[in-house]
């Protein structure tokens, strides 16, 4: 199997494809020729600063072509890009800095007065023209040391069932290794140089930086959405003629009832690859008739480098039965078992926590031994958290979240999370979040409060409280107070049964 690292293919197209376009930022352009110059300007910028290899590196904003050329620049030093969800509160913002404790930050403008508070000691360029200035001050010569791929590469943080975020360390290996041997795959994970992806999901999210990657792996054109706005992002689908494209359903959304998508010609675009969520069958039939090409519904998590199965276009068709519900079966590469308690593997068709194993799985979580063994065992088995079963036929089916995360808008919210900063209003004496139906965001919060006796029952106070302490997609989109909440006989909140009794509430 080939080794391939970010650093190793970025060099082969500078010399194969040097004059084509790599990125496309607004009126900005970069070939592969000058993505590679870069690369080696902004490694030796880090390393004049004190960049050595494994340190990690982070980045604060939304979408942009500094955030790539940053990129590929610290996997050129070997360091580790930590990139923050912009979208966090600053109390997360603050963790994660102290977590990672990185050398430098590159911030956007916008969020600078954050990093100035909370990392006023370490090295910070701003994005933009003046990243641009400092990256064209530094030598142009080639950095010293090889890149292995089983260097880490990239570390992004996952909601904690704890409260508090985990960063999952992915190496070269895993977000290479599965396409070290393309011949092997499927028609629609294949790519051509010929191809012209958007960017559009959040670059601190495996499907805003990884789909960036995979995109540059193979030669192709990406085109960089500073953030999903549907009016602009269908603009650009146009405009640049998109043959690729990754949303989570809630994005589809919005796009397919866009004023101008059923009168627009997309002939260019091959397929849409879609994850996050399920994606409800109307939903899917709406797509299918506007935008008229292949759709791959895709499952994976953080921890996993993104995409371990996918259900292929051929099998979105509802004549198939219950398979089009399915997630597909796993790449080539992957294994797929599910366990029950005991971690014993169970038949097929029995429900139970799904497992995988491949080379796509993280290294562990930074700095944090006892999280990764509980979660990847010493052969190498990953535990999702969420629950499935396997038929006969090796497709996937999700049943269940068993961490009981909530996937609101793309964004992964985790119950713990939000009952952490809600736990001390004055009024609350115990709460139960859980995600109900949203015809927007797929899922919407909801907490469930059992209020101090004699307290007011003030909706919009405890909503506050909490949004000192989380970002705000996290809160909760509605309350309900109620006497008590259910429980098993070991005093643990059973969500189960607030979820259904709750399944037809609207937030």
């Amino acid at each position: 199997m080939a080794q391939l690292t970010l650093d190793g293919f970025l060099r082969r197209h500078a010399v194969e494809r040097g004059s084509k376009i790599a990125l496309r930022f607004g009126t900005q352009t970069r070939t592969y020729a000058q993505l590679e110059r870069h690369a080696r300007q902004v490694a030796q910028g880090l390393i004049a600063a004190g960049v050595r290899p494994g340190d990690r590196v982070t980045y604060l904003g939304k979408n942009t072509l500094s955030y790539l050329e940053y990129f590929v620049g610290a996997a050129r030093a070997r360091a580790v890009l930590v990139p923050i969800n912009w979208r966090l509160a600053e109390a997360e913002v603050a963790y994660i800095l102290e977590n990672a404790r990185p050398r430098s930050v590159l911030v956007e403008e916008p969020f600078l007065p954050v990093v100035e508070k909370l990392a006023p000691g370490i090295p910070r360029l701003v994005a933009g023209e003046k990243f641009a200035a400092w990256r064209g001050e530094q030598p142009e010569e080639d950095v010293q040391g090889a890149v292995d791929w089983t260097d880490p590469l990239l570390q992004l943080y996952t909601s904690g069932t704890t409260g508090r975020p985990k960063g999952a360390v992915l190496t070269h290996r895993s977000l290479f290794g599965l396409s070290a041997d393309p011949g092997v795959h499927p028609p629609w994970y294949r790519w051509s140089d010929q191809d012209v992806s958007l960017i559009a999901m959040p670059v601190a999210h495996v499907s805003g930086t990884g789909w960036a990657i995979w995109t540059l792996q193979y030669g192709a054109c990406g085109v960089i959405a500073r953030e999903f706005d549907p009016h602009a992002v269908f603009d650009q689908i146009v405009e640049h003629r998109i043959s690729k494209l990754m949303m989570v359903p809630t994005a589809m959304q919005i796009a397919v009832r866009h004023p101008r998508a059923h009168a627009t010609d997309f002939s260019f675009l091959k397929y849409i690859y879609y994850g996050g969520a399920p994606l409800p069958a109307a939903l899917l039939a709406e797509c299918i008739d506007v935008f008229r090409c292949g759709f791959v519904h895709m499952y994976g998590m953080t921890e996993t480098s993104g995409t371990i199965t996918a259900l292929a276009p051929e099998d979105h068709d509802p004549g198939k039965g219950s398979r089009a519900r399915s997630v597909g079966r796993p790449l080539q590469g992957v294994e797929i078992k599910i366990i029950d308690e005991t971690g014993a593997q169970v038949g097929a068709g029995s429900t139970g926590e799904i497992a995988t194993r491949s080379a796509a799985n993280m290294a562990g979580y930074f700095d944090n031994p006892a999280a990764t063994a509980e979660t990847i065992d010493a052969q190498g088995w990953l535990r999702t958290g969420d629950a499935g079963s396997v038929d006969a036929d090796g497709f996937l089916y999700l049943h269940d979240r068993v961490k009981d995360m909530i996937i609101s808008g793309g964004e992964n919210i985790y119950p713990a999370e939000v009952e952490n900063a809600i736990f001390g209003h004055p009024a609350v004496a115990e709460v139960a979040v859980i995600g109900v139906p949203d015809d927007k965001w797929g899922e919407a919060v909801k907490a469930v409060i059992v209020p101090v006796p004699g307290a007011p029952r003030d909706d919009a106070s405890v909503i506050a409280w909490a949004a000192q302490r989380i970002a705000r997609y996290k809160l909760p989109k509605s309350i309900t107070w109620t006497e008590s909440l259910p429980r098993n006989h070991t005093g643990k909140v059973l969500r189960r049964e607030l979820r259904r009794a709750h399944a037809a509430a609207k937030p």
